[in-house]
């Protein structure tokens, strides 16, 4: 089954502004895809689609499903959203808080809370954080507290948004390592292309709300041509490799 499918995606802001014209994307369950391209090419906007939280008008298929604003709180629950920015996501006072809201509104019960945000705050490396104040901690600590409470929320398909973005070099390291070690079908948009040869099996280019190349990440990444004719550079993981 395809976790997405998108045929023929029309979208234009409200000032007219036209993000997509005709596009299609087919994504398989298990997979993980990267979405690659310049500032502008419509990225973020195709995960907001994606999300339900831009009208697409049934262009878009979850899980079989179509995506409209009737059935889109459904479809929602299926899915994890790891925002760029941790601060967007973060709202409750606490660690345990935030990772429980998430939980509640899936209605699962209160006794089993406990135990998921435990699970999920280990799987992460953060063990014992649960009464930190969400707002009190580090960035990298606040991105794993991000990733806890979307696996807790154990959904079939998760979006990342430039997932390493502001990241040490260690502490990327470690995060690309988590992310490497989800199951669950991934949709990764982000601007480091190294993150992506490691991650995902396949990779698209997106350019003003097009999809300009597809296929096999290291087969894409490491075509020079391609690569600057959109803004991008060959990651230096290829780039060292014969």
């Amino acid at each position: 089954m395809n976790a997405v499918e998108i045929k023929n995606l029309n979208y234009k802001y409200p000032d007219g502004n036209i993000v997509f014209n005709g596009l299609d994307l087919e994504l398989k369950e298990g997979e993980s895809l990267g979405i690659v391209g310049p500032n502008g090419a419509g990225k973020t906007s195709l995960l907001l689609c994606l999300s339900g939280l831009l009208d697409t008008q049934k262009m878009i298929r979850i899980f079989g499903k179509y995506l409209d604003k009737n059935i889109a709180p459904q479809i929602r629950k299926k899915i994890s959203y790891v925002f760029q920015n941790p601060d967007d996501q973060l709202f409750m006072p606490t660690v345990y808080e935030d990772i429980a809201f998430g939980l509640i509104n899936l209605g699962i019960r209160k006794k089993d809370i406990s135990g998921i945000v435990k699970s999920s705050l280990e799987s992460v490396g953060m063990s014992g954080y649960e009464k930190r104040h969400s707002h009190h901690l580090s960035f990298g600590e606040k991105k794993r507290v991000c990733l806890a409470s979307a696996l807790a929320r154990k959904t079939r398909l998760m979006f990342f948004d430039e997932p390493v973005n502001e990241f040490d070099p260690k502490g990327r390291r470690e995060f690309i390592k988590l992310i490497k070690a989800i199951k669950q079908t991934k949709l990764i948009v982000c601007h480091d292309l190294n993150l992506v040869f490691e991650t995902c099996s396949r990779t698209i280019v997106l350019n003003k709300g097009r999809i300009v190349a597809s296929g096999k990440t290291k087969k894409i990444l490491s075509d020079k041509k391609l690569m600057r004719e959109n803004d991008l550079e060959v990651p230096y993981l290829l780039m060292n490799r014969r």
